[in-house]
């Protein structure tokens, strides 16, 4: 049976595991699904009890959660590109880095947009205020930590860099990078510019209408 992407083209996480199957290569179906829809919702549950996107299915394996998915992915559906290195204290670096930016800059990020997404007068200000002043310290551990290199970890792209794309992406959205985040902002250009991060975007752009901070988004993410 063929490997089965069930996902979102708006969603972040859903990003991670669309760039890292461009790295790699891998040929797969993809299911597009509606969250929204109480039905489709309680199907989709059926294959795993969270109803998360992204969710991959191989055969008769479902495998959850992205940082697992894309180990899957490099181990089992491996590419010209790998996504975890051979050498065990690089791969802890590469696992770092995922975690960092999906704990520090991804839940921020997603936090504020929850916010967005309730009605004006239910939002909560100060809640806005905190997550946009941790996505600050995120940029903040990054940059001081990021060396001159050309990806998260080294000269490879991983699937930290998977995971960093996505996250820098809608976090930069809400809180752009400042004068002081120099190293951060030039990789994030280099994601930009990486063929699969860029597919990512233009399969959104349909979908960016109901993004809630649309307005916000660069000229050129909504069209060549």
């Amino acid at each position: 049976m063929a490997l089965t992407l069930h996902y979102h083209p708006l969603s972040s996480h859903c990003w991670k595991l669309l760039i890292a199957l461009a790295e790699l290569g891998t040929p797969y179906e993809a299911q597009m699904v509606n969250l929204g829809d109480p039905a489709a919702r309680t199907a989709f549950a059926g294959l795993w009890p969270t109803a998360k996107i992204p969710l991959l299915v191989d055969g008769d394996r479902v495998v959850p959660e992205t940082a697992i998915q894309m180990e899957y992915l490099d181990h089992h559906h491996p590419g010209t590109t790998r996504l975890l290195p051979a050498d065990f204290d690089r791969q802890l670096q590469v696992r770092l880095w995922d975690r960092l930016f999906d704990q520090y800059v991804m839940d921020p990020m997603q936090r504020y947009i929850g916010q967005m997404l309730r009605s004006a007068e239910t939002r909560d200000a100060l809640a806005l205020a905190a997550h946009e002043q941790a996505l600050g310290q995120a940029y903040d551990l990054i940059e001081g930590r990021r060396s001159d290199a050309t990806w998260a970890t080294g000269e490879s792209f991983t699937m930290a860099d998977c995971s960093a794309a996505p996250a820098l992406f809608y976090a930069s959205v809400i809180r752009p990078f400042s004068a002081t985040h120099p190293r951060l902002a030039a990789y994030y250009e280099r994601l930009l510019a990486r063929p699969s991060v860029w597919a990512a975007i233009v399969q959104a752009r349909p979908w960016f209408q109901y993004y809630p901070l649309r307005e916000r988004l660069d000229a050129r993410f909504l069209s060549d």
